[in-house]
């Protein structure tokens, strides 16, 4: 754009030379229209046959005015005048927020919908209804960072695995590394469906929280696959599912607040989850259950630090949060009283996985072994739940109440 564009006076000249409307002509037009300053038209000419009908259209539907060029004018033949409708158009548009992170709105309105952060919106349009529309709702000043982090540490379950490294297992402790990965399996899906749930209740301002969430199904969906081809490595078949560890589960199936189901998931949860694949990446009696250990304890790691980093932010703001924090575990608590915890067959397993061996001086060692993850789980959680806020007795008495589950 020219100084001269902008000044009144003269039409400002444009020549489509044989470019007619259906080939893009008002491309030129509306950027000429543009440049033109106020109460300045815009001179046209061109050799397209049909330029006149299609200009006088095409101004028509813009809201402009187009006149015939007078005699002796040629080769102009037409001057079209900016009408006042694209302006008024856009009149009432606002930003969407700011496009980068610390752009994030307090509320993404309705009508925001789908459109980018930080573009211009038009005013009127359908409204787009999210169950999570504010900030201190869903966001965490990590979420950016942490989605960069996800982006960058997918594996892929075929090559980053050595499943064809060779190895012989005892039976018993092969059925006891199945057993373990079918138990595995089962949080996992639970921990696949619920990010996706959660996705979709989340305004897409807050575009992170979106990314980060669907990272966390694909990781989740990748960590079902390959417990279950641990699992049947070997040839054998998928171990026992328990009433209990079905009926922890599906009390977080069922819970609809945001970020109520992110502290039971991935505090509580998975955190208590990173102590066991650590238990199993120490004590994995094959190379295959090894590496599989340590690459879905790095991506839970993430899980959790995402969670915890929106309560976190979200503690500061809500006084309340605590108080229905700690409703929903006693509630939680409450609703699985009658159920026997976590599946004696996975127990056995971790025992023998950490004894290594049948004799007696082993399992003692196993079962000490399986006792200090407990123990280890249990100071885990008080720990981030003094991050949240908690008083140390609260804490504890907090983690005692989650299920016996693990999950």
């Amino acid at each position: 754009m020219t100084h001269g564009d902008r000044q009144p006076g003269t039409a400002l000249p444009l020549d489509l030379a044989g470019l007619g409307f259906d080939q893009g002509a008002h491309l030129l037009l509306s950027r000429a229209l543009g440049r033109a300053a106020p109460g300045r038209p815009v001179a046209v000419s061109g050799t397209h046959p049909e330029l006149l009908s299609h200009l006088a259209v095409w101004c028509r539907r813009q809201g402009h005015t187009v006149t015939a060029a007078l005699p002796g004018e040629a080769p102009v033949r037409a001057h079209v005048h900016r009408g006042t409708a694209v302006q008024a158009r856009w009149a009432g548009a606002e930003r969407a927020g700011g496009a980068e992170a610390d752009g994030v709105a307090e509320h993404a309105a309705a009508h925001w919908g789908l459109a980018a952060r930080g573009a211009l919106v038009e005013a009127g349009g359908p409204e787009t209804h999210f169950a999570v529309a504010d900030r201190d709702i869903v966001w965490t000043e990590l979420a950016p960072r942490l989605y960069r982090q996800a982006a960058a540490a997918q594996w892929d379950p075929h090559t980053a695995i050595p499943w064809e490294t060779p190895f012989t297992l005892p039976d018993d402790v092969e059925r006891a590394v199945v057993q373990v990965m079918t138990y595995l399996v089962e949080n996992e899906q639970a921990a696949l469906v619920i990010p996706g749930r959660l996705l979709t209740q989340v305004h897409p301002h807050f575009r992170e929280v979106l990314q980060l969430l669907a990272v966390q199904a694909a990781d989740e969906a990748r960590h079902v696959e390959v417990f279950t081809r641990r699992a049947l490595l070997k040839g054998g078949r998928m171990g026992t599912s328990s009433v209990g560890g079905r009926a922890s589960l599906a009390t977080l199936m069922t819970e609809p607040d945001f970020s109520i189901a992110s502290f039971l998931l991935s505090v509580l949860g998975e955190g208590s989850f990173l102590n066991l694949l650590a238990f199993l990446e120490r004590h994995a009696p094959d190379p295959v259950t090894h590496r599989i250990s340590g690459l879905v304890r790095q991506d839970e790691a993430r899980h959790v630090a995402f969670g915890l980093g929106h309560l976190e932010h979200r503690s500061t703001v809500d006084p309340r949060l605590r108080g229905r924090l700690r409703a929903a575990v006693e509630r939680r608590h409450e609703a699985l009283t009658h159920t026997a915890g976590l599946n004696a067959e996975v127990f056995d397993a971790l025992v023998l996985l950490a004894a290594g061996s049948w004799t007696p001086q082993a399992i003692e060692r196993g079962w000490h072994a399986v006792r200090r993850l407990r123990s280890d789980m249990d100071q885990r959680r008080r720990h981030r739940l003094s991050r949240l806020g908690f008083p140390d007795d609260e804490a504890a008495a907090l983690s005692a109440l989650h299920t016996r589950n693990f999950m």
